[in-house]
């Protein structure tokens, strides 16, 4: 299905702010809300201090939204639990030319970018429509859903939807290990879909790839971790399932992501207790994306993984930890005392 149709069908209309300014609410009524016609971008930028709320009602809001860091302790979140009934979306690529002539690069395509610090997402759906049918003459064909930054952001019940490299989980700067939590989450793509150097737990969540009518594979990577190698915690997905659109063993489960700008990397992934179905290729699941950094030579382990795609065939291609091993990767061990989950 073109993504272009999923999204677009819902409520229509323009964008205007919805509910109480902040000027004039109560301390006690720190809330906005955003309705059919309104912005979201809008209401962010109304906010003045922490604590505030902004709910974002039923419909369809295509535009860009960025929450800069001074946002710190914002809350956003759907006005329903389902996070399909309020979808936030655009479509930029890294490829796409900005109105100065320039590119956005793969950051800059995102639909939803934070760097706000003690950020709360929940039951939203965060999603980047960009294809590369449509635009075969860019080459850049990085499409980002969310662009995260900032320690402490949490998100829970947010659907994540684009294609290649949906969800980029960062830090400000290398030397900052900024960490991000995800629970009942949805994330879906097929090339990198899940990557950056972020401290990023991933509890409950769905892992999901797409079909792709390429006649090649991998058709695509789950992962591409980039952590930095003085952080000791890169990606955690505990407890989750990957399910897979395409045909059985076409993706692989990640591959080392080692930036031309951050030759330093020392990329870091953990996937335990996880269900991998038939899509993850089992016998190699790991590859490379550059020779000169070999996925071997990365901080890449499972732990107590079920289901076909996790099936020990070659155990040389699939490092496992011992059970004294495992008890250091860990949401409690990721995440320190910041206890988003309690």
């Amino acid at each position: 299905m073109r993504r272009r149709t999923l999204l677009l069908t819902g409520v229509a209309g323009g964008l205007t702010a919805a509910g109480p300014r902040p000027a004039s609410a109560a301390p006690r009524h720190r809330v906005l809300h955003v309705r059919p016609g309104g912005s979201v971008q809008a209401a962010v930028d109304a906010v003045d201090g922490p604590g505030w709320t902004v709910v974002v009602h039923p419909g369809t809001y295509r535009e860009v939204v960025n929450i800069p860091a001074h946002k710190a302790g914002l809350t956003l979140r759907g006005a329903t639990r389902d996070p399909r009934d309020a979808v936030i979306v655009h479509d930029n690529a890294a490829g796409t030319r900005k109105p100065d002539g320039t590119t956005y690069g793969t950051a800059g395509s995102a639909t939803f970018t934070s760097a706000a610090p003690g950020l709360t997402v929940r039951d939203l759906t965060l999603a980047n429509d960009w294809l590369r049918a449509d635009h075969p003459e860019i080459t850049g064909t990085q499409a980002v859903a969310a662009y995260l930054t900032g320690d402490r952001s949490s998100f829970d019940n947010v659907r994540f939807l684009a294609h290649q490299d949906t969800l980029f989980t960062d830090t400000r700067a290398l030397g900052t290990f900024d960490r991000q939590y995800f629970r009942h989450c949805h994330i879906e793509g097929d090339v990198d879909f899940v990557f950056g150097r972020a401290t990023a737990v991933f509890e409950q969540c769905h892992f999901r790839t797409l079909a792709r009518d390429v006649d090649f594979t991998p058709k695509g990577m789950v992962f591409a971790p980039s952590t930095a190698r003085a952080n000791p915690y890169g990606i955690l997905a505990v407890r989750c399932r990957i399910t897979s659109g395409a045909e059985d063993g076409a993706y692989k489960l990640a591959r080392p992501w080692v930036p031309s700008y951050e030759t330093t990397a020392w990329p870091s992934l953990v996937v335990r207790e996880t269900r991998i179905g038939p899509g993850i290729d089992p016998v190699a699941p790991y590859t490379d994306m550059r020779e000169a950094y070999p996925w071997q030579s990365m901080r890449f382990a499972e732990y107590r993984n079920t289901g076909p795609g996790a099936a020990v065939s070659v155990p040389e291609n699939r490092p496992q930890l011992s059970r004294a091993q495992a008890a250091l990767h860990t949401k409690e061990t990721y995440l320190g005392v910041w206890r988003p989950y309690a």
